[in-house]
């Protein structure tokens, strides 16, 4: 029966829903992370009546049809790029974006990818760095022995250098990145995103500047999450894969029916 494969459709859309949502609960103190959703539509008709064809020889229309839909396809899992709350941390290398712009990165490979983690450290040549110890763009490293590290809303990096103390020295300039779709970025892992045809060609500035957001020292962006609508959609995508499997026990029961009368 086709109504077996029309429900299995649909069960496999809601188990996917339930992945892209515990993907999101499971991130839900992730620096930075930008929440998903999954987007649906639905499969081609059979069209068995097509309204608006001719229903007689004295020329009357069909005012409906009987069309067949044969359920549900996923279409996409776009992610929210929303500003997530700043926290503060206090501590000297911890920088948040307040609105557009992302951190650009250098890689091992010579490229750039891209984040809203700003949970920066200083290696052992002094350069602030990720995580994964990869400097962030332009390369900046703070001299040996300085103090009074501060980071400005526009980015200025600056130091109070060894025999000095009050002067402060302007050592280097954190820049941004914005794209025309956000939306169009490829996550690759270890909060990073990477470029790509749908994003559009990334553009450096100046925080603080037109169209890019300011950069707040001490502090960290969270994630985006909210756990109440995650909640809430777990338990609705729960009963959807409920009601799907429902239907497939109904059409199995009425398939051996229908084969029992003819035996």
């Amino acid at each position: 029966m086709q109504a077996l494969n029309t429900a299995a459709t649909g069960m496999a859309a809601q188990e996917l829903s339930v992945q892209v949502i515990s993907n999101n609960i499971a991130n839900l103190q992730t620096t930075g992370y930008k929440k998903q959703t999954a987007e649906f539509q639905d499969l081609i008709y059979q069209h068995i009546a097509r309204v608006g064809a001719q229903a007689s020889q004295q020329g009357t229309i069909l005012p409906i049809g009987i069309d067949i839909g044969g359920g549900v396809k996923t279409v996409g899992t776009p992610r929210s790029m929303t500003q997530g709350t700043l926290s503060q941390t206090g501590n000297d290398l911890d920088l948040a974006i307040n609105g557009e712009g992302f951190f650009k990165i250098l890689m091992p490979d010579g490229t750039f990818q891209y984040t809203r983690d700003g949970t920066f450290q200083m290696d052992n040549t002094g350069r602030i760095v990720n995580a994964q110890g990869n400097p962030v763009q332009p390369t900046i490293t703070i001299p040996q022995n300085a103090s009074g590290l501060t980071v400005n809303a526009q980015g200025q990096v600056s130091v109070t250098l060894p025999g000095s103390t009050t002067t402060s020295t302007i050592i280097g300039q954190i820049s941004l990145t914005r794209f025309v779709n956000k939306g169009g970025l490829l996550p690759v892992g270890n909060n990073l995103f990477t470029d790509t045809p749908s994003s559009g060609a990334p553009q450096d500035g100046l925080a603080n500047a037109e169209g890019f957001g300011n950069i707040n020292q001490g502090s960290l962006e969270q994630s985006n999450v909210d756990v109440v609508s995650e909640m809430s959609n777990l338990i609705a995508a729960q009963r959807a894969y409920e009601m799907n499997a429902k239907v497939v026990t109904a059409a199995d029961q009425m398939s051996q029916s229908a084969t029992a009368m003819f035996r």
